[in-house]
């Protein structure tokens, strides 16, 4: 058998819109294909072929039009892709034969023809390409190894390298054919004397994508990733290698990336084997996947390395079984083991090497969180457990997905992350005003509080005073302590201050692992301080305090800032309590107790804002942060004597208050509402209504008053998504 340096084939094509340097990248399909064969041992060429292609599609730009000058009625002529690239085969293996050749390499002007054009239009119509498609030789890249004089490649055309070896110009020919015939004579000339050239470089396509795990410690060049936005939630990685097609990816190289509740948001960001393969899949941008146009962008390493690096030896040995179909589970119960798994997911879907290929997702303090990654050897077996998706285990439905490498070091790594210190901080020492503490939430080390654990979601505060029977009366005022995630739903936690650390050490003891309704709670003691910090993002274990990872090495706090609330409001917004780690503490006003005391709602009287865009990452699916904080108030009826608002505090700079925002803004709306102030993301505060909703108002700080009066004056009554913004500024 014959190298594949004895015979190649030029292979020239054109597209029904952009062509030469732009080959490919505005998804128009291939209407014309030209080869020809040069058998190199010899030095002979064989028959110019021709052939047009009838595209789905018939529509032609006038560039196209002047470039091929080709016509619509020629084209609706023609044979359908799979048609010609069949003539393509059976002509070049019928001359191949007459020349005693039995495999053959094409040779190509530029990559484009083949990594932007024809993979790319092969996948979306599910055409399978031969083996010779998936190898070539880059014609410009040997003539600049034999001409390194001639200029850089990605310069290079078929004219200049033409003119820079004084060939003699072909003669009036078509499109198509005059490109063909250049390039064949480009190639015998550098083959032949003075330059004598052996082809050394064969270019790959690769055939499928490789995952794998990736460590943080692996370097990544910043050229070589891009960020794609707009994915359907449903795409896997495989699905976004197949946008790609055409393009090498890195092995492991795509990353789903998760918002706060650990759901997909549409974005993944996917790394090359090198810049140039990085810039074509740039070219890609806006192109579609299915009915959906797909943004690409350029991303930097230590952002891929922020969503696909792990450090974890448990990942590590989970996801070193390469070729495999990774599925992932949501929702388990917590008591759910191995079997349990296996035996949900039957024998159609056998789990590679058993139990070995199950990973459970814990919390650092080694709690399950109901999620869990199964590894299966095939696609026909994770189609099987696919088909398992919304069954019960248990009491509950168990949601099933594919996922990547990449999402499962993801969410282990929002899970698992490594506390920086492991006792709590000193309030951090910076210039900033602070706000008073509740008089209901005294700081203190004092063990006077219990936290509630594993509460059922629709659980109200009078389950829990249910739930705690005799002790109810020993609940100081404001003491129940709801906590809803960030979407204002109930998170399972709840915190009740007692009267004393022994009447907390005696909850503890006699309500621990009671039942509510269908579930049993967990009761602990613990310090105001401790419920306090859980309530910021900490974490509250056998092993003490753990603060949240992602705020500690930040010195500065995030922004609060507080209004006196009219009376009228109290009952319809909400009121976010600033933790005292930040505050100043204050003397707690003791409450007055009937012996029958009255059950009663009250709202706190400061009317705290808190942005809720901070970066609460210790914690997932979502951050254990209120976004509004019930509080359940104990005291006979007419004891809620009004007390007197606090003064308005305000950040460092100017505030400006934004009403009538579209209730889908989000800070990154608001930036580049006022884009040229040259704000930043945490000089934006979005306000939040009771039910943790965004309320259609936001504060942002400007770095000067002067400043924050000419944003009022140029960008008042504004629209903002359609939406009239009024601004205004706050003394």
């Amino acid at each position: 058998m014959a190298s594949h340096s004895d015979t190649l084939v030029v292979f020239f094509g054109a597209t029904a819109g952009a062509n030469g340097g732009k080959l490919g990248s505005d998804e128009r399909e291939i209407i014309l294909l030209v080869w020809q064969i040069v058998d190199l041992r010899d030095k002979k060429v064989g028959k110019l072929q021709q052939r047009l292609v009838k595209p789905d599609t018939l529509e032609l730009t006038d560039q196209c039009e002047e470039d091929t000058g080709l016509t619509l009625e020629e084209l609706s002529k023609a044979e359908p892709l799979d048609t010609v690239l069949q003539q393509f085969q059976q002509a070049v293996s019928v001359e191949l034969k007459a020349l005693g050749r039995s495999s053959y390499t094409l040779c190509v002007d530029g990559p484009l023809l083949l990594r932007q054009a024809l993979h790319p239009e092969a996948s979306k119509k599910n055409l399978v390409l031969p083996e010779c498609f998936y190898s070539f030789v880059d014609l410009k890249r040997e003539f600049h190894k034999c001409c390194p004089n001639s200029g850089p490649v990605k310069d290079l055309t078929l004219p200049s390298m033409e003119e820079y070896a004084c060939l003699p110009a072909l003669g009036e020919q078509r499109p198509g054919l005059r490109e063909v015939k250049t390039m064949v004579l480009l190639l015998l000339h550098i083959l032949a004397e003075p330059y004598n050239h052996k082809l050394s470089t064969f270019e790959t396509v690769k055939y499928k994508f490789e995952s794998g795990a990736c460590s943080k410690t692996e370097p990544v060049d910043s050229e070589t990733v891009i960020r794609a936005r707009g994915l359907p939630w449903q795409s896997s990685d495989q699905d976004i290698a197949r946008f790609f097609k055409g393009l090498n990816i890195a092995k492991g190289g795509v990353a789903l990336c998760l918002n706060a509740q650990g759901r997909r948001n549409g974005e993944a960001l996917v790394r090359f084997v090198d810049s140039e393969h990085r810039d074509m899949a740039l070219e890609r941008h806006r192109h579609h996947m299915g009915s959906r146009y797909i943004e690409v962008y350029k991303a930097t390493g230590e952002e891929f390395l922020k969503i696909a690096g792990g450090t974890s030896n448990e990942v590590a040995q989970f996801l070193s079984k390469e070729n495999q179909v990774i599925i992932r589970m949501r929702g388990l119960p917590f008591t759910a083991t191995h079997q349990d798994v296996l035996g949900f997911l039957g024998p159609d879907s056998p789990v590679t090497d058993g139990a070995e290929g199950l990973l459970f997702v814990k919390y650092p303090d080694g709690r399950p969180t109901g999620d869990a990654f199964v590894l299966f050897a095939c696609e026909e077996y994770a189609q099987h457990a696919l088909k398992k998706h919304k069954h019960i285990l248990g009491k509950r439905y168990i949601e099933l997905f594919r996922s990547t490498a990449a999402e499962v070091q993801q969410v282990l790594n929002r899970y698992m992350s490594t506390p920086l210190i492991s006792t709590l901080p000193p309030p951090p020492m910076v210039p900033m005003p602070v706000l008073a503490t509740p008089p209901f939430m005294s700081a203190g080390s004092s063990r006077d509080c219990v936290r509630l654990r594993g509460l059922p979601y629709a659980a109200a505060i009078e389950d829990i005073l249910e739930f705690m029977g005799e002790h109810t009366i020993d609940i100081k005022p404001h003491g129940v302590h709801m906590v809803l995630n960030q979407q204002g739903r109930p998170s399972g936690d709840a915190f009740i201050q007692m009267k004393s650390a022994d009447r907390a050490f005696m909850v503890a003891q006699k309500c621990h692992k009671k039942m509510m309704k269908d579930r049993y709670v967990e009761v602990f003691q613990c310090s105001t301080e401790e419920m306090s910090f859980v309530l910021m993002g900490g974490t509250l274990n056998r092993s003490g305090l753990s603060p949240p990872p992602c705020k500690l090495p930040c010195l500065s706090p995030p922004t609060y800032a507080a209004f006196p609330a009219p009376a009228a409001l109290l009952s319809t917004e909400a009121a976010l309590f600033q933790p005292p780690l930040l505050a100043t503490p204050r003397t707690p006003q003791p409450p007055t107790h009937s012996p029958a005391p009255t059950l009663t709602y009250y709202a706190p009287q400061p009317q705290l804002y808190m942005n809720m865009n901070m970066n609460y990452t210790a914690y997932y699916p979502s951050p254990p942060v209120s976004p509004s904080t019930m509080s359940y108030f104990a005291a006979p009826p007419g004891s809620m004597a009004t007390q007197p608002a606090p003064p308005v505090l305000s950040p460092h700079g100017a505030l400006v208050r934004m009403q009538g925002l579209p209730y889908n803004a989000g800070v990154k709306d608001i930036l580049s509402f006022f884009q040229g102030y040259q704000l930043q993301a945490d000089s934006v505060l979005v306000l939040y209504n009771l039910s943790g909703q965004r309320s259609g108002e936001a504060l942002v700080t400007f770095p000067s008053e002067e400043a924050a009066r000419r944003a009022v004056a140029e960008r008042s009554s504004l629209p903002l998504s359609g939406h009239p913004v009024r601004l205004m500024c706050c003394e």
